[in-house]
């Protein structure tokens, strides 16, 4: 079955109820004052748009890529419902060709919040098509799940190699600067998805000007 059955499925299964919650994500709502510091932002993998619609509340010029139509869908009721403008595009991020040339080195914030349905064999491919999309100057914030979700499991990939570690991480930015790294274990309630203690990481780095 495709990324694009396997979510489909699971947002299609969820009804009128969103999978992750409305609410945008906490980490990177806790980063409201850094986005003042971009006019445009990404949000990749974007499910059904709990997180392009809070950026586009904040007065960012948002698009957002998703591969499911069915979570394109619910993502474009969310941003009627909250009177915003997001640009949803439905596309595959590891398709071969993508990003387009005309979305490359494009925006000043490129958001990738529990991306982590890849392993290692493509992660290097998912993050080169992010920093592709990253304009000089500009920033990728990242968070996710760290190995020790697996003892918790209470959201995330169940394969412990699609899971990030601060080293993973480091050598996967090594040439961006990192501004923020941090592995650490909240509650968190985002929809059925994502629900309970978690071990979560997040990262901030910014793209060589």
């Amino acid at each position: 079955m495709s990324q694009e059955s396997i979510w489909s499925t699971r947002y299609r299964e969820a009804g009128e109820e969103y999978l992750f919650g409305t609410e945008p994500n906490r980490f990177l709502a806790r980063r409201q004052g850094l986005l003042e510091g971009g006019r445009t932002a990404l949000s990749v993998a974007d499910g059904e748009g709990r997180n392009s619609v809070w950026l586009a509340e904040q007065g960012l010029d948002v698009t957002a890529i998703e591969i499911s139509a069915v979570a394109i869908e619910k993502a474009r009721r969310l941003a009627a419902g909250r009177k915003v403008s997001v640009d949803f595009i439905q596309a595959d991020m590891l398709a071969p060709g993508w990003p387009p040339e005309a979305m490359q080195g494009r925006f000043d914030w490129v958001i990738g919040v529990f991306i982590q349905f890849v392993g290692p064999e493509w992660r290097e491919r998912q993050f080169e098509t992010m920093k592709a999309l990253t304009a000089p100057g500009g920033c990728i914030l990242l968070q996710g799940y760290t190995p020790k979700q697996l003892e918790y499991r209470t959201g995330g990939p169940s394969a412990v190699e699609n899971l990030y570690t601060e080293e993973i991480l480091r050598a996967a930015f090594a040439d961006w600067t990192i501004e923020e790294l941090a592995s650490y274990e909240e509650d968190i309630t985002e929809g059925a998805g994502h629900k309970g203690r978690s071990a979560l990481i997040g990262m901030v780095a910014r793209k060589p000007g």
